[in-house]
């Protein structure tokens, strides 16, 4: 396994640390993210900007989501200390460097009626979307992925822990 691809799969696992934090609900999924950015002038390695599992922020709220909105809510001061430099870069900059961890593909459609994360994705010009595994069509059908790729963000599916991120997905589930 490359070292690039390790490091991957070990963001992917601190997504489905997030995804163990999540209560589990009928007809939802349990989700974890992590937001990592690779900032040019500060350090060649990735560093994790922010992290969000389902129903973290009240509202019915997806990983996605939780993880975008918790980065901009950071207090300068905070993204100072996360991206140190002497002109720190604005949350829509950076997230143009961002890679997002997801257990599970980011929704194309919500039954709530709220804006599915692909879109909030999108809006956000995030740069790639790394998945752990595909949404099963348990409540809708999914087209996240390829919502992304038309819109130009590049997906990576990756592969060694499918079993694990559906298993976190329908943790609660009576089906599972």
């Amino acid at each position: 396994m490359s070292e690039d691809n390790q490091l991957h799969l070990d963001f992917l696992r601190l997504s489905l640390a997030e995804a163990g934090k999540c209560i589990p609900k009928p007809g939802a999924f349990c989700v974890g993210c992590v937001l990592v950015a690779r900032w040019p002038t500060y350090s060649s390695d990735p560093i994790v900007l922010t992290r969000g599992y389902s129903r973290e922020i009240e509202g019915n709220t997806h990983a996605e989501a939780n993880a975008l909105e918790k980065l901009r809510q950071l207090p300068p001061s905070e993204l100072n200390n996360i991206v140190p430099s002497l002109d720190p870069p604005s949350i829509a900059e950076l997230l143009t460097h961002a890679d997002v961890y997801t257990t599970m593909e980011p929704c194309s459609v919500r039954t709530s009626g709220l804006a599915p994360c692909a879109d909030a994705l999108i809006a956000a010009k995030v740069k790639r979307c790394f998945i752990g595994v595909g949404e099963p069509d348990d409540f809708v059908v999914c087209e996240g992925a390829k919502k992304l790729q038309d819109a130009g963000v590049e997906v990576i599916w990756l592969k060694g822990l499918e079993k694990e991120c559906l298993e976190a997905a329908r943790r609660g589930q009576e089906n599972a």
